[in-house]
């Protein structure tokens, strides 16, 4: 056998390929054998690789295959090299609420929430001192008594929503794509509460050209982060440096939105106002405003629109829940007058329709991962090293039989203390998270939800279309749902 020749081309590629196989195979080797995590259940290839989770994450089959891997391996799975997802409702306060006994709360993974940087940081994934200011600034804006003074902001466009539908239906039985109808209906809301002004997607019955920017950037958004996570982040800076991407079109048409705001030099009852003040006194750069409103306009906005599609849909396909909150609806108000952001907080049953929503379609059916700190933490009871990416995952711990009876079935009365339900752990259902970080807009997007279902119950009959049967079925689900059409049948109601 003739000694390689180190000039030699084919001889160098040999070389080359021989140690690119072992550096390989060592990393392999060290992933299932030798790393802190190895004592953690999974499958062999995710222990290996992060490939395997990046690609079904592209695919929009993450969330359900995670509940699938539980399924299997219990309520602890490693689910890549260096990442955990679980099952358990003490690993909501594990994983994200307050430490105790001088323990450093758990950052956010940079993994998911840094993948672009070229832009500052926000509420979403500031360290946690900023955060609290950022966070003192904006609660203002979600107070209750702010709240009072936004009412005829948002009853103005929920109005505007019943008026549009009673125009398309002309008196008859009319098919609608209420995807389309409550995704206008949030976005106008939110443009106005956010930017003083709205996206007239009510008035023009169409989308804003900003709400398919945004829409396309949620997908984006979800290939970059697989591809950043599967080892390719200097190809992730590239494109988005380089690349027409609509996440790019996104934050230019935040940073214009939020200029005609703050050139509008009047204090309004809107969620940005106390952001504004901080940029005259030189706390906040005006890139930090607008990172914080871009943020406000995707978590106000999509995934209110999302719950309240998913509460039409799994109301008209179980039409005996929905005649029960109709009776609800209708027995409590004389007028639709009477339907206020404050009157709806009355709805019971309705309040345990949209928790039953939450339950079988969270907005966010993905983990929003932490990062583990120096020297470790336990997590439901199991020492986790530093430096692991943790999460509880929505879509799994709503759907497991640990937790729920019957997680596949559409039962408000869950949480309304039904018997047949007692020994559900409504505990392990988290949708606006818990802890210092949780949802700070949680109070708002329940009364809104509430307003826009009660007045759409109060002025119609429902149906839906045997086409639209399907549809939480056919969806995909990246970090938001990939939602199709939701064609429903409304029917003014005679009075």
């Amino acid at each position: 056998m003739a000694p390689l020749q180190p000039g030699n081309p084919l001889d160098l590629a040999a070389i080359s390929c021989a140690l690119l196989v072992v550096y390989f195979v060592g990393i392999a080797f060290y992933n299932v054998f030798l790393h802190p995590l190895r004592s953690f259940p999974g499958p062999l290839l995710w222990r290996i690789s992060p490939i395997p989770r990046s690609i079904k994450l592209t695919q929009g089959k993450l969330p359900f295959y995670v509940l699938d891997l539980h399924n299997k391996y219990g309520p602890v799975v490693r689910i890549g090299p260096n990442e955990l997802a679980f099952s358990d409702p003490q690993a909501w306060k594990d994983i994200y609420g307050h430490r105790h006994n001088g323990e450093p709360e758990l950052p956010k993974y940079d993994g998911l929430y840094r993948i672009i940087d070229n832009v500052p940081r926000g509420i979403i994934n500031t360290p946690r001192d900023e955060h609290s200011m950022l966070r003192r600034q904006l609660a203002h804006g979600f107070s209750e008594r702010s709240m009072q003074a936004q009412e005829p902001i948002i009853g103005s466009y929920v109005d505007l929503l019943i008026q549009r539908l009673l125009e398309q239906c002309n008196a008859g039985l009319t098919t609608l794509n209420m995807r389309e109808w409550l995704n206008w209906t949030t976005f106008d809301v939110i443009g106005d509460l956010g930017f003083g002004s709205s996206f007239d997607c009510l008035e023009k019955s169409d989308y804003h050209p900003w709400v398919r920017i945004l829409t396309n950037s949620v997908r984006q958004s979800a290939f970059l982060v697989a591809l950043a996570n599967a080892g390719f982040q200097p190809l992730v800076r590239i494109a988005l440096r380089l690349g027409k991407l609509a996440i790019n079109d996104n934050q230019a048409l935040v940073r214009q939105k939020v200029s005609q705001r703050i050139e509008l030099g009047v204090e309004r009852p809107d969620l940005i106002e106390g952001l504004i003040k901080k940029n005259k006194e030189g706390v906040l750069s005006f890139k930090q405003i607008a990172v914080n409103a871009g943020t406000l306009i995707v978590a106000g906005s999509e995934t209110t629109a999302t719950l309240l599609s998913g509460a039409v849909f799994l109301l008209t396909t179980n039409p005996d829940k929905l005649e029960k909150l109709t009776k609800e609806v209708r027995s409590k108000f004389n007028s639709e007058d009477e339907i206020t952001l404050t009157s709806v907080g009355s709805l019971s049953y309705m309040l345990a329709c949209l928790n039953e929503s939450l339950r079988c379609y969270p907005p966010v059916p993905t983990g929003l991962p932490r990062q583990v700190p120096k020297g470790g933490v336990f997590i439901s009871g199991k020492f986790v090293p530093e430096g692991t990416a943790v999460a509880v995952w929505q879509w799994a711990i709503n759907h497991d039989t640990h937790f729920w009876t019957e997680p596949y079935t559409f039962a408000p009365e869950r949480f309304i203390g039904d018997a047949k339900f007692k020994t559900d752990q409504l505990e392990a259902m988290q949708p606006f998270s818990v802890g210092p970080r949780n949802c700070i807009g949680r109070n708002l997007a329940y009364a809104e939800m509430r307003l826009i279902l009660a007045k759409i119950i109060y002025n119609f009959d429902m149906k839906i279309d045997d086409g639209s049967r399907g549809w939480i079925d056919t969806q995909e689900a990246f970090t938001l749902w990939h939602k199709p059409a939701l064609n429903i049948y409304m029917k003014p109601v005679a009075r």
